[in-house]
């Protein structure tokens, strides 16, 4: 059962932390409520998961895992179906973000060539992304915060040198519906590797809303743009107003066009959504 093996993956993974690494869910607070209760029911009945009282579907596990010493950390989503289909369905194998305060372009990318050289290692074996995370990353997590030891002084002295950072673009996107996975997979792929932030709606409409740099934005939109879409609309491309220009990490997804409405909100880009008509009855 596939529950089961994720939950046992999880336990594994907690199990195997050391001081100073810690893991959390990464979910709405329902939804981290259903998956501690899941995993505590797991840890403390060290048997299969009862599925009676459990929603259905019970909703997908996303989680992080951080070091102390380290600005870097992960972000793991397991698929519906993962571990059982991964090796033969690549819509079903987990997802791993990098993220991090204040990290650079080029350590952004070593990093996320690190995670899937390593994945392509584990994958087939049992419990790949506890391999992957314990016995991979985390060590070398370590490793590179060991040796950035005592070079405060000379990044604070550099950082007074440096030049304002250009503002960053955002885009809105809509579309009659997103319910594909190999799109929102390449929605969460893209949005790690341009180092962007953003949402995905899916169902009935496809709403789709992303914020970094004008280059990489740029180079999402076109992306997105190359793939078939139905009634695909590129609302605006436009730099972000650097009085409220603030800073935003991950991708998520939203099932509701509520949440999407909200989470605008929360952003302080609400007028954005109510001046398109997004929140109605219809995308207009």
């Amino acid at each position: 059962m596939c529950l089961d093996s994720q939950l046992q993956e999880l336990q594994l993974i907690q199990h195997s932390l050391l001081p100073g690494e810690s893991f959390s869910f990464a979910l709405p607070p329902e939804d981290s409520r259903i998956w501690t209760s899941l995993l505590h029911s797991f840890n403390t009945a060290a048997s299969t998961t009862n599925l009676s009282s459990l929603p259905s579907p019970v909703p997908q596990v996303k989680f992080q895992v951080k070091a102390t010493d380290a600005r870097i950390f992960f972000e793991v989503q397991f698929p519906e179906r993962y571990p059982e289909d991964s090796d033969v369905d690549t819509a079903q194998v987990p997802f791993i973000s990098v993220s991090g305060e204040g990290i650079s372009r080029d350590d952004h990318y070593r990093w996320r060539a690190l995670v899937q050289e390593k994945l392509a290692e584990v994958q087939g074996n049992d419990f790949p992304i506890y391999q992957l995370l314990c016995m991979h990353l985390l060590p070398k997590l370590h490793e590179d915060g060991h040796s950035s030891v005592g070079s405060t002084d000379i990044i604070e002295q550099q950082s007074t040198n440096r030049l304002p950072e250009p503002a960053d673009y955002h885009t809105l996107l809509t579309s009659h519906h997103l319910v594909s996975p190999t799109k929102r997979r390449s929605l969460q792929r893209w949005s790690s590797e341009l180092s962007i932030s953003g949402f995905a709606k899916v169902g009935y409409p496809g709403v789709i809303y992303a914020q970094g740099s004008q280059e990489n934005i740029q180079e999402f939109v076109a992306s997105v743009k190359s793939m078939q879409w139905l009634a695909l609309r590129v609302r605006f491309v436009e730099p972000i107003d650097p009085a409220n220009d603030e800073h935003h990490q991950g991708w998520t997804e939203f099932q509701k066009v509520g949440e999407v409405v909200e989470e605008m909100k929360r952003r302080g880009r609400g007028k954005y959504i109510t001046e398109m008509g997004i929140g109605s009855s219809a995308l207009k």
